[in-house]
């Protein structure tokens, strides 16, 4: 196996690799997954692996979980399919910073992603080091930050294009989840910044500490929640991928964020992905 580091703060590129008997080689995922720590996204190309050896693959690393929205595969439960076609609706949910699922009370550990088909031009994924993005923020920042909590929320993004009794009804089978905006990586003990697109409003700003009077808690919380989640948009922190069939991105959720460009249209884009199950951050 060969790793090629693709940025200074984030990926690498493992070839030599067979990802389909990498399922059966104890070792190797040890490697792996001390890799995935380490740089926080892997990227493979030439894995002509099915849909079975995708989702084996990953169920290494955990149970795996449906996404209540995206569809998924009917022959291979866990597994996610994101089309897209130029006759399809335009979602845009993937073209914003954002870790997966954080509007669940226990967010995904990671996530597999494999290309089935893509543009010839178009169609990259950025990542972004959360945890880099959190050690560079200002003292003061930090400070401010310390003990804030926040709230996530399935219904104000998937939920949105939702007729009213539908959306009503997703937010009350997945109620907001309250999540530290710094969370401790359970793993590596490093601290992440955890604010993105689905995080609404924090929940505990409103204190003697933070707030002289009542006008200063909306603008004040609202300012700087969008400057942490801003973070993610810093080049420095980010690494960008370039597609092609039978290519496969790992990502470790917990310190990452990934955004889809949607400068395909109107081309064809064919993922599938598989999502590991985490943990309650703290």
């Amino acid at each position: 196996m060969r790793v090629e580091q693709l940025t200074c703060s984030i990926g690498a590129e493992l070839s030599g690799v067979n990802l389909a008997h990498a399922v059966h080689d104890d070792e190797l995922l040890t490697q792996i997954r001390q890799l995935l720590l380490k740089h926080k996204v892997l990227f493979f190309r030439d894995q002509d692996i099915s849909n079975a050896e995708h989702a084996a693959f990953a169920r290494r690393f955990g149970e795996l979980e449906d996404h209540p929205v995206v569809g998924s595969d009917p022959d291979c439960p866990g597994l996610v399919q994101i089309y897209k076609t130029p006759d399809g609706p335009p979602e845009r949910y993937e073209n914003a910073w954002h870790s997966d699922a954080s509007w669940r009370e226990k967010p995904p550990m990671g996530s597999v992603l494999r290309c089935i088909e893509c543009p010839p031009v178009g169609g990259d994924t950025m990542w972004a080091n959360m945890a880099l993005a959190y050690e560079h923020l200002p003292t003061h920042i930090k400070q401010q930050v310390e003990g804030l909590r926040a709230r996530h929320s399935i219904e104000a993004i998937f939920g949105a294009v939702m007729p009213i009794e539908k959306r009503l009804a997703l937010r009350k089978q997945f109620p907001d989840a309250e999540h530290p905006v710094v969370r401790t990586h359970p793993e590596t003990g490093e601290k992440v910044l955890y604010v993105n697109v689905f995080t609404t409003h924090f929940s505990n700003f409103h204190t003697p500490e933070r707030v002289r009077f009542g006008q200063d808690a909306n603008p004040g919380a609202a300012d700087l929640l969008r400057y942490l989640v801003s973070q993610a948009s810093i080049p420095e922190y980010q690494v960008r991928w370039r597609w092609k069939p039978n290519s496969i991105a790992i990502w470790d959720n917990r310190s990452t964020q990934h955004y889809a460009v949607m400068d395909y249209p109107p081309c064809h884009r064919k993922m599938t992905r598989a999502t590991i199950m985490g943990d309650l951050p703290y």
